[in-house]
């Protein structure tokens, strides 16, 4: 068995490290691009969202290194994800790829047991001693939380820091250094040292930058390619980012949903404006929405791929949302057509938006 997965912010690292620890082959597809998404978006229905696109074009140049097992997550509620399985196993087999999926689902939809077989078949792979296998998972789950740590961190310190692109030096490093590392004791310890080094950064802390909290689809908010990697962007703006959406988010997400202590304080905030589940996460985004007026940030921007439903209703209520509460939600929307100078043209609009609101405040107060 060799084994590959779609792309998905920093998850390629947790899982590198965890089947470095286990022993078992995998490959890891080249960082999404476009030449991904020429091949995904070829081979893929024209309706289906971008994020399937992606992940098709991910498969396929991970086939022909090698690959013939796939390992993917299930969705959350109704949300064309718990289709994919089905409709990418169709795309892949008509091209004449015979591939393996294992789907790593919700137990609420597929039962404990069910989910056992599947982590089973993965594990079953490796020769390793079960303590070394449990091992091997807890580096996994480090590694994503610390990782997700340093970049979360490196995109709020950016709008701070005193020398412009330090931040943004620093998060690339961490990721080419960790990512070249086969051993994942020393993969973790450079985790470690990078997080230090992060806290070590130069600050101004009188500076007051504009704050933007991104919400939306989780794939768009977690995979960069598919946002056009605006939170680069917005880095070299410096500007101060953040964003609640990690896969170390998820996990915690999906561990705590068995108990119903899932996003507690998102999914409360909501409840004033979306009472019901709509799918996937987008009570979360309602939420999330809510919380960033409260935490007093400057302005919201909403990403989604196109088509996506739950998003669609989430949009609809964050248009409420920014007349209500006086704050500016830019959405954007993302496809394989998606042109590169409009998308900046937009963010550099909304970024003049927020610089002159908060001018006419302080121009109001005196």
């Amino acid at each position: 068995m060799v084994v590959t997965f779609p792309h998905l912010g920093n998850t390629y690292i947790a899982c590198k490290i965890m089947f470095d620890s286990l022993g078992i082959d995998y490959v890891i597809p080249p960082l999404s691009n476009k030449e991904a998404l020429r091949i995904g978006a070829f081979h893929s229905p024209d309706e289906i969202c971008l994020p399937f696109k992606i992940m098709i074009g991910n498969y396929i140049q991970s086939i022909e290194k090698g690959a013939d097992t796939v390992i993917i997550v299930g969705s959350c509620g109704p949300c064309r994800l718990g289709e994919y399985c089905e409709l990418q196993m169709s795309v892949l087999k008509n091209l004449g790829y015979q591939v393996k999926f294992i789907v790593v689902d919700y137990p609420g939809e597929i039962g404990i047991k069910e989910l056992a077989s599947r982590i089973g078949y993965i594990s079953n792979q490796s020769h390793k001693k079960k303590i070394e296998k449990l091992r091997a998972l807890y580096r996994a789950v480090k590694a994503i939380r610390l990782m997700d740590y340093i970049e979360q961190s490196a995109r709020m310190i950016a709008g701070y820091e005193i020398n412009r692109g330090e931040c943004k030096r620093l998060l690339l490093q961490c990721r080419d250094r960790v990512f070249n590392e086969s051993d994942p004791s020393k993969a973790l310890k450079i985790l470690k040292s990078y997080k230090a080094k992060l806290s070590k950064i130069p600050i101004d802390k009188k500076r007051k930058p504009l704050k933007i909290a991104i919400v939306g689809e989780i794939y768009t908010n977690i995979e960069s390619f598919a946002n056009h990697f605006i939170e680069d962007t917005l880095m070299d703006y410096g500007i101060a980012t953040y964003k609640s959406l990690s896969p170390s988010w998820w996990l915690k997400y999906t561990g705590l949903k068995v108990l119903k202590l899932h996003a507690v304080r998102a999914r409360l905030a909501a409840k004033q404006y979306l009472k019901y589940e709509v799918g996937a996460y987008a009570k979360e985004t309602v939420g999330e929405a809510v919380l960033a007026y409260e935490r007093g940030y400057d302005g919201i921007i909403h990403l989604l791929p196109v088509g996506c439903m739950p998003e669609i209703v989430s949009k609809s209520i964050l248009t409420s949302i920014a007349k209500e509460k006086d704050i500016p939600i830019m959405t954007l929307l993302f496809d394989e057509m998606t042109g590169e100078a409009g998308y900046l043209t937009r963010i550099e609009a909304f970024i003049d938006l927020l610089e002159r609101r908060r001018r006419d405040h302080v121009l109001s107060w005196r």
